[in-house]
C-alpha cells in the first residue's frame, strides 16, 4: 500500500510539475507570437524576403529624408554668414548742455563684420538720420568717437 500511495503522490506532484512547465511554455509562446505579428505586421507580410524588402524600401526613403534635411541644414548655414550677427549701441547726448541721451548710434554687422552704422542725431528743431557702409570693419567714411564705439561694441559681440 505504501508502494501506491507513494507512486500517486509522485504521479500527482509530476502533473502539478507539468502543468506549471506548461503554463510557462503557452505564456512564452504567446509572447513570442505577439512580437513575430508585430514583425510580420500582423498578416500582411508572408515571408522574411519581403519583411527585409520592406525594410530596404524604408531605408532607402529615411537616407533620401536625411540627404534632403543636409541640404537644408547646408543652406542655412550659408545665409547664416550674411545675415546680421552683431549689433552695438550706443546712446549719447550730442550737446552736453540741452536734453538727454536721446541720439544714438547702432551698428550692424555680418559674421565677416561686412554691415552698416545707423546714427540718429536728436536736436531742437528736429532728428537727423545718417547711415555708413561697414566693410571688414571699418568704414570709408569719417566715423565720430560714438559710431567708433558702437562698431567695437559690434565687432566683440
Amino acid at each position: 500500500m505504501d508502494i501506491i500511495l507513494i507512486s500517486l503522490i509522485a504521479s500527482g506532484t509530476l502533473v502539478v510539475v507539468l502543468l506549471l512547465v506548461n503554463f510557462f511554455v503557452l505564456r512564452y509562446s504567446y509572447k513570442t507570437s505577439k512580437k513575430i505579428d508585430i514583425l510580420l505586421e500582423k498578416g500582411k507580410i508572408k515571408d522574411f524576403k519581403e519583411i527585409i524588402l520592406s525594410q530596404k524600401e524604408k531605408n532607402s526613403d529615411l537616407e533620401e529624408r536625411i540627404k534632403k534635411a543636409f541640404l537644408k541644414i547646408k543652406n542655412l548655414e550659408d545665409i547664416s554668414e550674411i545675415t546680421i550677427r552683431k549689433v552695438g549701441i550706443v546712446r549719447f547726448n550730442p550737446f552736453s548742455d540741452l536734453g538727454g541721451n536721446q541720439s544714438f548710434t547702432i551698428a550692424m554687422l555680418d559674421n565677416q563684420n561686412n554691415g552698416f552704422l545707423i546714427s540718429s542725431l536728436f536736436v531742437k528743431d528736429g532728428n537727423r538720420v545718417y547711415a555708413k557702409a561697414i566693410k571688414q570693419g571699418k568704414s570709408d567714411h569719417l566715423l565720430s568717437n560714438e559710431e567708433i564705439q558702437a562698431l567695437e561694441k559690434a565687432i566683440k559681440s
